[in-house]
């Protein structure tokens, strides 16, 4: 008796180790027609769909128990390059890049708010975004009086670096993405950020009217992991 029950034990202990484990959730989804690459966490999409030319249509999402819900949408702008994919992407080209990126953290003219979830730093004087291809702080927000980038190189210099207060009215509120900011390959472009719309196209980030993205600098939070996925 003993012998059988061992017998039976062992191959109920083979049988439930053979089975398979329960399917995953799907690592992407599509909103609005653009594909989303998940992240562990993700409740919070804005997509990017662009309409024609370098326009675009814009969209907040927000997952909840009976799945994506559509939260808030505007018109928006990518880059008068247009589209490319985000590793072919090359500085100076005014080109979109592709793909699903993270929406990491905030700045612009104003201090933060209360309602304000996301890291945040106010425009100063010297700050700058470092495009200089020789700088350790590529695509990196870095003030001048701290040194370690050629601020000084003229607008028209390849390796320029961009001054933000000389965009008060598309940097009054600014999201950082993820795009190059990890890897930092040089010459593949800086300065992605989703802002608000300017007079026409963008030198390669997004843009979107200004109510949409102050909404945003409200509405995400980084416990919802919020991601941008730009798409055609």
């Amino acid at each position: 008796m003993i012998i059988r029950c061992l017998v039976a034990c062992q191959l109920l202990l083979a049988g439930l180790l053979l089975t398979p484990a329960p399917a995953a959730e799907a690592a992407t989804v599509t909103l609005d027609g653009v594909s989303v690459r998940l992240r562990d966490g993700t409740r919070q999409v804005v997509t990017v769909n662009r309409t024609s030319g370098t326009y675009a249509r814009v969209t907040l999402f927000r997952k909840k128990a009976t799945g994506w819900t559509r939260v808030i949408q505007s018109p928006g702008r990518i880059g008068y390059g247009g589209l490319v994919v985000g590793t072919e992407r090359r500085q100076g080209t005014g080109t979109t890049p592709l793909g699903t990126y993270r929406l990491l953290y905030t700045f612009g003219t104003h201090a933060r708010a209360s309602s304000w979830d996301l890291r945040h730093r106010t425009i100063r004087a010297g700050d700058y975004w470092v495009q200089d291809n020789r700088s350790r702080y590529y695509n990196r927000y870095r003030n001048k009086a701290n040194g370690g980038f050629r601020w000084r190189l003229p607008s028209s210099d390849y390796n320029s670096s961009e001054r933000l207060r000389d965009y008060p009215k598309q940097y009054e509120y600014s999201f950082v993405t993820s795009f190059n900011y990890a890897a930092q390959v040089r010459n593949r472009g800086s300065g992605i950020f989703l802002h608000v719309n300017g007079s026409g196209a963008t030198a390669g980030c997004v843009s979107a009217q200004r109510w949409f993205i102050r909404s945003l600098m409200s509405r995400l939070e980084p416990g919802m992991v919020p991601l941008i996925a730009i798409g055609r």
